[in-house]
Parts: C-alpha cells; structure tokens; sequence
C-alpha cells in the first residue's frame, strides 16, 4: 500500500503549532471590508483553533 499524499490545498489552509493544536484562518476577510468594522477586521485576522467535530478529518488529508 502506497503512503497517503498530503492534500495540498488543505497544507496551505491548516498549521499546527509546536504543541500539536490545529489552526485555521477566519472567513469573511477577504473583501467588502469597507462595511465591517475595525474591531471585527482585527477579529478577523487572527487564527482560530480547528473545532473538536473536524479535527480528525482534517488530520487525515493532512497526512498526520
């Protein structure tokens, strides 16, 4: 059996950090930014942890 390949569009959308926790980029961020506030832009930019119910689908296209 060949070794599973990563999903590349999944490497480029997910990170883990040093203590194995999985992060993710907000939605909503990317235009029509003119109307959303300043507070919730800032919000915005900041990753968020992947929720409990979709780590181990993410994982697994990760090749984790």
């Amino acid at each position: 059996m060949p070794k599973m390949k990563t999903d590349r569009g999944a490497a480029a959308r997910f990170k883990i950090t040093g203590t194995g926790k999985l992060m993710r980029r907000k939605p909503f961020k990317s235009h029509l930014l003119e109307k959303k506030s300043s507070v919730r832009t800032r919000r915005l930019g900041r990753e968020a942890e992947v929720a409990p119910s979709d780590r181990r689908n993410v994982r697994r296209i990760l090749g984790i």
